[in-house]
């Protein structure tokens, strides 16, 4: 099993993730830590101040939710549109014989 990391040093990566001045992603890389465990450390923290991050994290979900709902019909509008130019096409041939 890998070797805690000391207590300050959580404390600090935590701080500067809270400032939300850069990406999860880029903040655990900087740190030489999983982005994994920097969530597990802002959970643990979250918890231990009392702080109920579940509302905004629920509305997030909504908000993707609805996000790919409207590229799933984006696409499927994208492929109607594309048999309609390929029925235009083919019915323009056939009502203009040469």
């Amino acid at each position: 099993m890998p070797k805690p990391f000391p207590a300050e040093f959580r404390a600090d990566v935590i701080a500067v993730a809270r400032k939300g001045e850069a990406p999860l992603r880029q903040i655990a890389k900087d740190f030489g830590i999983s982005e994994a465990c920097l969530h597990r450390w802002l959970k643990i923290a979250d918890r231990d101040d009392g702080v109920d991050r579940t509302g905004s994290a629920a509305a997030g979900d909504d908000v993707l939710a609805q996000l790919r709902e409207a590229h799933k019909r984006i696409k499927l509008f994208e492929q109607e549109a594309e048999v309609m130019r390929r029925a235009i096409g083919y019915l323009s041939r056939d009502a203009n014989p040469k």
